[in-house]
Order: structure tokens, then C-alpha cells, then sequence
């Protein structure tokens, strides 16, 4: 395997890969369970926390995580580790586990792992020049101080502060199974956040990446603060019924949601959800194209799963219509028979305390054709909202959601923006949002997804319709 470039600093995985393939590919071949597979996660992080006029937290984070997978008779258990030197006593305990499982049951299980034959041992995924950039290897502590002292210099001149954090990681995963599949990569991620103050005004602003330099700071930061300038002496809006115009990250909020409505291979095995009762109606408006897409050229791009199983674009919504659900090995087998020749789309996913599930973790929706700017000249009267803060499902099935709206918040008046103002709660369908659409922008952020590993959801601005603010009714 090819070793990854460095940087002057020696910037690189958590974990040596090669003594990581090398260490996984043993304890796969290992007995006391009918099959084994095993993957590792690792990141090796830095990050510069700053706000006000100084950095305050500086931090170098490297995290592992290493889990084997037992199966006996079709049943599967699974154990941790947060070393390799770990690992064998997990499979150890797997097997221990999968076997007092296999005993207690009456019938043979369902779970497999990746073999050879089926999913291959070859190259998989995106180009390694999609996954390792030179610019956020880079993008080490004095480059990073350099982009804080020139946020800290604008918003001095503005008479505005900044607060936020800048940060480069390396993330890797290996794998391997004894089915004799053995893969292993390492990318680059570049992440950015923050947030402006002039008075009672504010403004947000995130990104994450592989490349350091397409976040593009210095324009982020200019926006940014005169954003904030402009939010300062917030007024109430009167609660309503609203056309809005939401900002990339307002966007990637509702999107987010997608996966709990019904395109995680867990709720279409159990036959519940929108893509159960929806496949292949028309739910949004045909500007609304969304897929899971972790070979994309955005976000953060891999080339496989945990489970060994090659990455592949699914559709979410085809221009507006319910297409296809996310699966893992287990929930593909399980979908046999209502989608015959159905097999794993690459998407068995872990989070941080979480046992794996399959997941849409890398969500993108499609770019239009209109700026930011042209989105909002198309509204007489309306809202403009940056992003969503403390949103929490309500209602899975009605796919509605509950959050309050956060930043630089505007109202529209005559095509332009208007006045600030303040917080606003509200609760909305994400479907209803998604059948007004008649607008989406051309330019595209993404927004890191908490506590998944390589998770992003990656969305443009968009304009819909009937979006309720405040003590709005419902009906």
C-alpha cells in the first residue's frame, strides 16, 4: 500500500496502515467463529480554537477505534477496542458472544460478512487525488494562527469579535474480513467555523473538506462579518406563513433529517418509513435531486465502508421522486425479496458510543443555476434564515421537526433584505419545504455531521414556500 505524502510536520494517520491491515487481516483468520470482519477508524486531528482576541485552545486530538464482528451459524456480535493491540482479545470476545447467541436460538441467523468473490479486492472508490490534498496537510499551527490573526485583524476594523476554530485532520479506515477482502485509505479533512458579533448581530459560518483552501477563508470571513454589521437591531416578526430563502446551512439542517424519515436500510427492512410507503412518488419539486454520494467531488469523499463493501451514489430523491434507501450487508439480505438482485450499497456506518447502523452520511443535494442573491430578488415578501439551531424531530412520519432559527436572520421586502430579526421557533415538514422549492443555488457548503465518522451533508441555498415562523398554526 502506498504510503501517504507529508508534510514538514509529519502530518499523518493515527495509526501506521500497514501494521493496521496487516494486524486486522490476522485476527479475521482467526477460529472460534464461523467468520470474522474487523475495521479500524482512526483520526489524527489538529485544531485552533480562538475567540475574542486570542486562541484560547489549541488541541491535537487522535482518536482509534477498532471493532471485530463475529458470526456463528448466521448470528453476529460484536466487540471494541480503542487499540490494536486490543484487537484480538475483541474477536475473542465476539466470538464468545456470537456463539452463546447461536446457541440460544432456534434457527440459523442472517448476518455474512464481505467476501472475494462478491464485492472484489481491487481499487474501489474515488481517485486518491479526491481524498489527499496537499493544501490541508499544510494547513498546519502557523498557517492556521495566520488565518485566526487575519479574522481577529477584520473584525477589529469592523468593531466586530470572531470566535470559532480552524483544523486539518488525517482520517483513515481498514478492513478486512475472512472472506479475504483487505482494504485500507487515508484523506485528508479541513474543517472551519465560525461566528461574528457586532452588538445584539451575528453571524455563522461552517465548512468542511477535504481541501483546506476550497473553504475559502478570506471571502467566508469578509461575508461573514458584514452579515453581522447588518443583523445588529433585531426586531420581532410577526408569526406566519412565509416564503423563505435559506442559506446552505439552513439547507443541509433539514437534509440531515432525510435519512430517520425512511432511506436508512434499517426502517425499509422493517417496511416503515417514506421509501415503503413512497417508492417512486413524487414528494418534492423536480429541483430538489438528492443522493448519498461519497464518491462526489465535495464533502468527504471514501471509497468503502466499515464493512469492506465498495461506496455506491444512491439516489434519495430524483428530482423530487422517492428512489432508493441506503444498505448494509444485513439489511440488503434482508430486502431480498421485495428488491430482487438487492446488494449492499457500501453503507454500514459507526458513531461515536453507537453500534453500527447503516446510514446516509454523506448526503448531497444538487446545485442550481441562481445565486444567493437572485434566490432572494424572487421574493416580494419573506424570510431569510442562515441556519437552524436545536432542531429535533417531532413527527418521523409526517417527517415534521421542531428548531429555532439562528444568526443572520432577515426579513424580504420588495426582492431585497430588510430588516433583522430576532430567534423565531418553528415547526415545519421537510417534505412540505421540499415540494415548494422553485429555487436552489449554485454555490454549495458542507456542514460536518456531529459524532459520525466522515459524515457531511453538503446543500445549496434553496427558496420554498408556506414555511411556518413562530406561533404560526398548522392548519
Amino acid at each position: 500500500m502506498a504510503t501517504a505524502p507529508m508534510s514538514d510536520d509529519a502530518f499523518g494517520p493515527a495509526v501506521d496502515l500497514d501494521a493496521a491491515l496487516e494486524t486486522l487481516t490476522a485476527v479475521v483468520s482467526g477460529s472460534g467463529a464461523d467468520e470474522f470482519d474487523a475495521f479500524l477508524t482512526g483520526r489524527n486531528g489538529q485544531y485552533t480554537r480562538f475567540a475574542g482576541d486570542r486562541i484560547h485552545q489549541p488541541q491535537d486530538i487522535v482518536e482509534v477505534q477498532v471493532m471485530v464482528r463475529a458470526v456463528v451459524n448466521g448470528h453476529a456480535a460484536r466487540a471494541s477496542t480503542s487499540s490494536l493491540a486490543g484487537a484480538a482479545q475483541a474477536a475473542a470476545s465476539a466470538a464468545s458472544f456470537a456463539r452463546a447467541i447461536a446457541a440460544g436460538s432456534s434457527a440459523p441467523g442472517g448476518h455474512r460478512v464481505a467476501t472475494r468473490q462478491t464485492f472484489g479486492t481491487g481499487p474501489v472508490g474515488p481517485p486518491r487525488s479526491l481524498l489527499w490534498f496537499d493544501d490541508t496537510a499544510a494547513f498546519d499551527e502557523a498557517a492556521r494562527v495566520e488565518q485566526v490573526r487575519a479574522a481577529m485583524i477584520a473584525a477589529g476594523v469592523g468593531g466586530a469579535t470572531v470566535a470559532g476554530m480552524f483544523g486539518r485532520a488525517a482520517t483513515s479506515l481498514v478492513t478486512a474480513t475472512s472472506g479475504g477482502v483487505e482494504r485500507a485509505t487515508l484523506a485528508t479533512e479541513a474543517l472551519a467555523s465560525c461566528t461574528f458579533t457586532v452588538d445584539d448581530g451575528t453571524s455563522h459560518f461552517v465548512d468542511v473538506g477535504r481541501s483546506s483552501s476550497r473553504l475559502q477563508l478570506g471571502l467566508a470571513i469578509e461575508a461573514g462579518l458584514q452579515q453581522a454589521a447588518a443583523s445588529t437591531g433585531r426586531g420581532d416578526l410577526e408569526p406566519g406563513v412565509y416564503t423563505v430563502v435559506l442559506g446552505p446551512e439552513a439547507t443541509a439542517e433539514l437534509l440531515e433529517f432525510l435519512p430517520s424519515f425512511g432511506f436508512s436500510g434499517e426502517l425499509a427492512a422493517a417496511g416503515v418509513g417514506l421509501w415503503t410507503r413512497s417508492r417512486g412518488q413524487q414528494v418534492a419539486t423536480a429541483a430538489v435531486d438528492i443522493a448519498d454520494d461519497a464518491l462526489a467531488d465535495i464533502g468527504l469523499p471514501v471509497g468503502f465502508d466499515i464493512e469492506s463493501v465498495p461506496k455506491q451514489r444512491v439516489q434519495l430523491l430524483d428530482h423530487g421522486v422517492v428512489d432508493s434507501p441506503v444498505l448494509d450487508l444485513h439489511t440488503a439480505r434482508v430486502l431480498t425479496s421485495s428488491l430482487p438482485r438487492s446488494r449492499s450499497t457500501g453503507h454500514a456506518h459507526i458513531a461515536r458510543e453507537e453500534v453500527p447502523e447503516t446510514r446516509a452520511a454523506n448526503i448531497v443535494m444538487a446545485a442550481g443555476t441562481s445565486t444567493e442573491a437572485e434566490l432572494i430578488a424572487g421574493v416580494d415578501e419573506g424570510v431569510y434564515i442562515q441556519r437552524f439551531w436545536y432542531t429535533r424531530p417531532v413527527d418521523t412520519t409526517a417527517t415534521t421537526i421542531t428548531g429555532v432559527t439562528r444568526d443572520a436572520c432577515f426579513e424580504i421586502k420588495g426582492g431585497r433584505l430588510g430588516r433583522p430579526l430576532r430567534g423565531m421557533r418553528f415547526t415545519q415538514s421537510v417534505l412540505e419545504v421540499l415540494a415548494s422549492v422553485d429555487g436552489v443555488g449554485d454555490l454549495r457548503r458542507s456542514s460536518p455531521v456531529m459524532n459520525v465518522w466522515n459524515g457531511a451533508i453538503t446543500a445549496p441555498a434553496i427558496r420554498a414556500h408556506g414555511f411556518r415562523l413562530g406561533a404560526a398554526p398548522t392548519h
